[in-house]
């Protein structure tokens, strides 16, 4: 455990006296990112949820926390969204930023819910966080693509939503991970007069109503302000909604692979399908704002859709299993892994590809 823990320890030392700069998020995204990677691979096991995973919510807890968390400007409340402050007022803002930000933001929804999905026992049910996360993460980028402005509600993720997760982190290192599997009743005995809901594993209540109270209305929120710029700009919104079709395409993907494969993926395999889904939503999300810096034509991206180019061979193979007798033409293991793979590679020519063209674009340097 010990091998785990201590690298995990040395970026979180460099990363608590880093100073409040666009370095800051730099490091914080690294360090964040190797803190989940080792909890969930390391700690936990491929059902996400075991006696020793939960034993680094507290570290976890505390390097959000410091990533979440400013005194030097109450009006923006966590150092992601100082950095682009610290970058307008030293003059070393760049499309390249803007893209490296949200680019570790899409990737960070991934890690967290590995993170979380493990310390709360999730199960399968994991899967479903990734998806309340990058729902709303994604129709706010592609609002900002039409309205140029990225417009938070009042209650938004980067602050309050970190706010929510440190301290989910933080409570379930002192209770344990087995209260948010326990029957809502017994975790919050005052609820338990409740009919159907007390009878839920708590992780899932709370999943429904984040879904219910939170999702939902940002996300309505977001088609509106949308349909009101196409509106005034006599726009076509259908061409508007295409943009979003790629990421409907590869949660339906995803979700039918799951329904007709032999062997339930959610719940065998949770860490690969998660982490090859999150690299792709991280592609869709990367080309997205890439087209918003580059002032490209509004409607359907075609280069978006690489990212789904694995899904139909996932799918063909497990339905080769209907007719080999319940046994696929490939092991689903092995293809989960190739999903992974070629997510991983098509995510890092992106981003390789994109860094180099604008840092050669702008006569800039990056990472030096």
């Amino acid at each position: 455990m010990l091998l785990h823990i201590r690298p995990n320890g040395i970026l979180f030392l460099f990363f608590f006296y880093a100073d409040n700069t666009y370095g800051l998020h730099v490091l914080s995204s690294i360090s964040i990112a190797w803190i989940y990677i080792f909890t969930t691979s390391g700690f936990s096991s491929p059902k996400m949820g075991t006696f020793c995973s939960w034993t680094a919510s507290l570290l976890i807890s505390v390097c959000i926390y410091k990533y979440a968390l400013t005194v030097s400007e109450p009006a923006c409340q966590t150092f992601d969204a100082v950095d682009g402050k610290q970058a307008r007022r030293t003059n070393s803002s760049s499309p390249l930023g803007e893209l490296f930000d949200h680019g570790c933001d899409a990737l960070a929804c991934t890690f967290e819910t590995l993170a979380f999905g493990s310390t709360a026992m999730c199960g399968k049910d994991a899967f479903w966080f990734w998806v309340i996360s990058a729902i709303p993460f994604y129709l706010a980028t592609w609002e900002h693509f039409f309205t140029n402005t990225l417009i938070l509600p009042v209650l938004n993720g980067p602050t309050e939503g970190l706010m929510l997760i440190y301290c989910s982190h933080f409570f379930t290192a002192i209770v344990g991970a087995e209260w948010w599997a326990q029957h809502f009743g017994e975790s919050i005995p005052l609820m338990s007069w409740v009919p159907f809901i007390s009878e839920l594993p708590t992780f899932r209540v709370v999943l429904l109503s984040l879904a219910a109270f939170g999702v939902v209305p940002t996300i309505t929120l977001n088609i509106y302000n949308v349909y009101k710029v196409i509106q005034a700009r006599k726009g076509s919104m259908v061409s508007a909604l295409a943009m979003i079709y790629p990421f409907v395409v590869l949660l339906g993907g995803i979700l039918i692979w799951d329904y007709i494969s032999p062997s339930d993926l959610m719940r065998d395999y949770p860490h690969l399908v998660i982490l090859g889904t999150g690299l792709a939503f991280g592609f869709l999300v990367g080309r997205m704002i890439l087209a918003h810096l580059c002032d490209e034509p509004k409607g359907l991206k075609t280069g978006m859709c690489m990212s789904l180019l694995y899904l139909p061979f996932a799918i063909a193979n497990a339905l080769t299993a209907r007719l080999n007798g319940g046994v696929p033409l490939v092991d689903e293991s092995l293809v989960l892994l190739g999903y992974c793979g070629f997510t991983a590679a098509l995510y890092l020519q992106f981003a390789t590809a994109v860094i180099h063209e604008i840092t050669a674009a702008l006569g800039i340097y990056c990472f030096r």
